[in-house]
């Protein structure tokens, strides 16, 4: 029954003693008024005029009777109606009720299937779910297996297999290349072709992941190679994030070459031909103490992080072409082998060159200093060339030495130079900023003083 529907009240059956009890007041009635009726008429003192009374009174007394009845039966009929009407609600409320019973079972009955089909597909996905895993599981562990077999072919078969696995499986990626890079920072056999061809494979698999350009990219990945033994790595246009080659060694030709660099990017040591042309580095791009016995090219970087290479050693040339440093940069105690370039360079963080040394040429013509510029203790071996330059910032050359020409024709400094005990060969052909003190100290040297 619904909460706001009122209760019925209890139907109960008319006893038939009421009915008598009717029919006797009805009779009571009538032979009340008939004996007053008669009463009256034996009052009258003709004959003829009495017993006409009395017929009309017995008449009208039966009219009572039959009137009395008479309500009596409309009065039960109006009872059956109402009865009746009662009884036909009743039972269309009995209708609802059961109907509303019906719909509340149907719609229980499908709750409790629609449950258990949701149940079943629960517990379907659930099986499914341990399946793949377990199948994925098996595969990783039979290519990790591979990658240890003894025999070179074997481990390069299980190089591809962890690929495969990775790419049907982005949730295994970083794990995939975490063993990957694990392998190739173990000791590898020396002049071993066979073992050398599964490290190269094992690192273009990492590099063909890491371009974003390409369809097989392999997002929010990182490189731990650190103290790793690469030979000819290319890393062109890949986006590399957190990458550590802390101690790596890099031979034969390396490319880093439009490289993306998110987050810190610490390179190695031991470096043979170097390309970083293009490279883009949103932090800080290590390079202490490394060494490079090649050519390398850092042509048109963004270092938006800055640069630190402290202590490092180029044999070959160098060019920092159009480089950008957002940040400071430092080179301090760094060897330029041969010829070192930052043509127009921009230093906007600063530039930190103390106990520097250049063999070759040293050039920074039309290179713009947006900050400091500290050249101080810096050999220039032989010719160092800040042609239309742009020294924003202070420039400090404090007890330099210039054993070749230098020249800053055509420079701008926006405060004179910091000069204090450089020197300068004799007979180099000098162009120095205007307003420089320049002292001759022996047959060999030119002091340079501050004013």
């Amino acid at each position: 029954m619904a909460a706001d529907e009122p209760p019925e009240r209890q139907l109960r059956v008319m006893p038939w003693w009421l009915v008598l009890v009717g029919l006797l007041v009805a009779a009571a009635l009538g032979w009340l008024v008939l004996d007053l009726l008669l009463t009256e008429a034996d009052r009258a003192s003709q004959p003829d005029t009495r017993a006409t009374l009395r017929i009309d009174a017995i008449r009208t007394g039966l009219t009572v009777v039959a009137g009395t009845g008479g309500g009596l039966a409309l009065l039960l009929a109006a009872r059956r109606q109402w009865i009746a009407e009662r009884a036909q609600r009743h039972q269309e409320s009995v209708a609802a009720r059961d109907q509303a019973h019906r719909d509340r079972v149907q719609a229980h009955a499908e709750s409790v299937a629609e449950a258990a089909q949701r149940h079943q597909e629960r517990q379907s996905g659930a099986a499914e779910h341990d399946a793949a895993e377990r199948r994925l599981t098996e595969l990783y562990t039979r290519a990790v297996e591979l990658l240890g077999n003894d025999s070179a072919a074997v481990r390069l078969g299980g190089v591809h297999a962890l690929e495969r696995l990775g790419q049907d499986n982005p949730v295994q990626r970083a794990t995939i290349v975490a063993v990957l890079c694990a392998y190739l920072r173990m000791p590898a056999p020396d002049d071993e072709p066979r073992e050398t061809e599964v490290r190269r494979s094992a690192q273009r698999v990492l590099t063909r992941h890491l371009r974003a350009a390409d369809p097989a990219y392999w997002p929010d990945v990182a490189l731990d190679l650190a103290g790793a033994r690469l030979l000819d790595f290319d890393a062109a246009g890949c986006t590399l994030i957190d990458a550590d080659f802390t101690g790596a060694v890099f031979t034969g030709a390396t490319s880093f070459a439009g490289t993306t660099a998110r987050g810190r990017l610490s390179l190695g040591v031991v470096f043979g031909d170097v390309v970083f042309d293009d490279l883009v580095a949103d932090a800080e791009v290590v390079l202490d103490d490394a060494r490079v016995g090649g050519e390398a090219s850092l042509d048109r970087v963004e270092f938006g992080g800055g640069l630190s290479c402290r202590r490092a050693t180029f044999d070959g040339p160098v060019s920092f072409r159009r480089a950008s440093f957002g940040q400071p940069a430092s080179f301090d105690a760094t060897r330029f082998g041969e010829g070192a370039t930052f043509r127009e360079a921009t230093f906007l963080g600063g530039l930190s060159m103390e106990h520097t040394e250049f063999a070759g040429h040293a050039g920074f013509r039309s290179a713009r200093f947006a900050d400091m510029a500290l050249f101080r203790w810096t050999v220039f071996g032989r010719d160092a060339m800040f042609e239309q330059a742009r020294f924003e910032g202070a420039a400090n050359f404090g007890r330099a030495r210039f054993h070749g020409p230098a020249s800053f024709d055509g420079a701008w400094l926006s405060q004179p130079p910091q000069v204090d005990q450089a020197r300068a060969t004799v007979d180099g052909g000098h162009a120095w900023p205007a307003g420089t003190t320049v002292q001759r100290l022996d047959d060999e040297w030119l002091l340079l003083v501050d004013r």
